[in-house]
């Protein structure tokens, strides 16, 4: 396998951690090569169009952008993930989903599948967008950015949905907070009166949230089964739908 082609790889998939670009120095340094080598390598790739340099700093360029485009994601890993959520939800007879993270504040609910009991919670969230302070899921994603990372995004009146919706920024940062501590994120009927959710992050080997895997049902029954049961068999689901499934 040619080793140029892989450190540039490297270069560019770190690249994509650094939104307002990165130096040739910090890029070196993050990936493990030396410098004068990530330095011939980024201005290779900027040569192509797939980087631009501007006044010593590397980003992504258009063709990274046109090829995104063209790319389907989910099209072979989707089928594979769809499987692992349906026994995921016949194992906790209760609804189950998986979100790919696609932005540092965006995610894409790819699979999802609903639980055994009658009174169950609908289906049908594949391709909407939900507010990300009022879903277990949106409340992982948000903890993985910093309290000035949400406030930039983030108003200071959030929507409200239920007379549980956490509408103040100020206390959703002390939940998310919590959230980072707790790895794991709760909702309870602030979406949807009756709705209670939990969530846990997907990380790949450097520790970098790519999804987000969650279950929901009627919140009366979730708690009176003890909640923290669905947290831990979430997180064994977690682990196994990265190495199984997703293959890292």
């Amino acid at each position: 396998m040619n080793r140029s082609v892989l450190r540039a790889m490297t270069l560019l998939k770190e690249l994509g951690r650094h939104p307002g670009g990165a130096t040739a120095a910090e890029l070196a340094a993050a990936t493990g090569l030396a410098r004068p080598t990530a330095f011939r390598l980024l201005l290779s790739m900027a040569h192509t169009g797939v980087l631009v340099k501007t006044e010593g700093r590397f980003s992504l360029g258009l063709e990274v952008a046109r090829l995104g485009r063209i790319a389907d994601p989910y099209r072979d890993l989707q089928p594979h993930v769809q499987v692992f959520i349906d026994r995921l939800s016949a194992e906790l007879s209760e609804a189950t989903a998986y979100s790919i993270v696609t932005g540092p504040a965006s995610l894409d609910l790819i699979a999802e599948a609903a639980g055994s009991y009658m009174l169950s919670t609908a289906m049908g969230y594949v391709g909407r967008d939900v507010p990300m302070h009022a879903s277990a899921t949106g409340k992982v994603l948000l903890a993985d950015l910093s309290d000035e990372q949400v406030v930039t995004l983030l108003p200071e009146q959030l929507q409200s949905f239920t007379p549980f919706t956490i509408t103040a920024r100020d206390l959703l940062l002390r939940e998310l907070a919590d959230v980072r501590v707790k790895d794991y994120a709760t909702l309870d009927n602030e979406l949807e009166e009756g709705l209670f959710a939990v969530a846990v992050p997907v990380r790949d080997e450097t520790g970098q949230l790519i999804g987000v895997l969650s279950v929901s049902g009627l919140d009366q029954r979730m708690k009176a089964a003890n909640v923290h049961t669905f947290i831990e068999k979430l997180r064994t689901a977690a682990d196994q739908l990265r190495t199984n499934v997703l293959g890292i």
